[in-house]
């Protein structure tokens, strides 16, 4: 129960204090937030151990004045950057330490999907928060070639990215 515990509350006390930090600077020195934040922030919701609704974070900036296509940069960047990291430690991490941290139902759900499906799990997944770092983790231990599952994370990443910035913009025009 204690393993447990620490797996849960440690990566949120990350999070939060991460967030909080580089956010809080910011509203404190009564500036918008920056495009560093935002890549900062972005970058670490995408290690399978911070798992962070970081998608919600694009509307928000977009509010702030900030131009969809660079948020898309800078979104696809630094997820394509964790995801790499993930992928790295799975293929470097053995199975029973994988089932400590993810839970062993969990990456058998993820590991089922990407022999089934291939590369189209693993966009299909990018389409979607919170799952696709822990599928990048997933393709590592598996040996899935680190060329395919890069190119549908990218694919799949910038399509949910294109897709939030321009619902964005559409419900911005209804509301003008």
């Amino acid at each position: 129960m204690k393993k447990r515990l620490v797996r849960v509350v440690l990566p949120a006390a990350i999070a939060i204090a991460l967030v909080g930090y580089t956010l809080g600077q910011e509203i404190l020195a009564g500036r918008s937030p920056s495009l560093s934040s935002f890549a900062l922030i972005h970058f670490a919701g995408y290690l399978f151990f911070l798992l962070m609704p970081v998608e919600a974070l694009v509307p928000i900036y977009q509010a702030e004045g900030y131009a969809g296509g660079t948020l898309i940069f800078i979104a696809v960047s630094t997820a394509i950057a964790a995801e790499v990291i993930d992928y790295c430690i799975g293929r470097a991490v053995s199975d029973r330490v994988i089932y400590d941290l993810i839970g062993k139902v969990r990456y058998m759900r993820f590991k089922d999907s990407v022999n089934k499906w291939g590369g189209w799990a693993i966009l299909f997944f990018n389409l979607f928060p919170l799952s696709s770092s822990v599928l990048s983790l997933v393709a590592g231990m598996m040996r899935y070639s680190a060329r395919r599952a890069l190119l549908y994370s990218v694919a799949g990443l910038t399509l949910k990215y294109f897709t939030i910035v321009y619902l964005f913009d559409l419900v911005s025009s209804w509301l003008a």
